[in-house]
């Protein structure tokens, strides 16, 4: 069972910056999509950023020109640089990856963002 691992939450200041990792225990075939969700407590999960195979990009309005998503398809791994960040960003980051047979999350981060 391929498991995704998570890493480089922490907290920070508000407009300073975190890098997040997210790795994949195995192999995974026939990847579609690498993504970065978040939730806040008392809110849904939402959108963050999302990263296709072939590299195409889409940020959610409120991440754009601080985010940037990444990823490494041969190491199965995606990224997540956030910069600028505010008390707003404070949530669980999960990564998610699509393939073509079934998604795989990870089990969260916490960042913290203080004012």
């Amino acid at each position: 069972q391929v498991q995704l691992v998570e890493s480089g939450g922490g907290l920070v200041q508000a407009g300073g910056s975190l890098r997040l990792s997210c790795t994949a225990s195995g192999i995974i075939f026939n990847i579609k999509t690498l993504g970065w969700y978040r939730q806040a407590p008392g809110k849904q999960r939402d959108l963050v950023a999302v990263i296709t195979s072939g590299g195409i990009t889409n940020y959610a309005d409120s991440v754009k020109g601080r985010f940037t998503i990444s990823s490494d398809n041969a190491k199965n791994t995606v990224y997540l640089q956030m910069n600028s960040l505010k008390p707003e960003d404070t949530a669980v980051y999960y990564c998610n990856i699509d393939s073509r047979y079934r998604g795989y999350w990870g089990q969260g981060t916490q960042v913290t963002v203080s004012s």
